[in-house]
């Protein structure tokens, strides 16, 4: 016998909602049993600048080596540490 899921509250603010499935089970919340696996092919990872500060012969060296791979060099840099991350 299956309990009913209780009734998520209404948040004033994704922090509120944040601080409260930080400290609640969603089992209680949700029937799992019954959730199907969705698929958002449009939606984009959210991005953020940064300021990096780099020595400009170090610099020089990447832009050389993206420009040997017909690359953009911000993309190779993002490519690069994306790679030393996942190791």
């Amino acid at each position: 016998m299956s309990k009913s899921p209780k009734t998520v509250p209404k948040f004033k603010s994704e922090a509120e909602e944040r601080r409260f499935w930080e400290t609640h089970d969603s089992s209680d919340y949700v029937d799992w049993s019954k959730a199907r696996r969705a698929r958002f092919p449009n939606l984009k990872p959210s991005t953020t600048s940064i300021s990096l500060r780099l020595p400009v012969t170090l610099l020089d060296r990447i832009k050389i080596a993206a420009n040997k791979r017909d690359v953009p060099y911000q993309s190779l840099i993002k490519a690069w540490l994306a790679e030393k991350t996942d190791k």
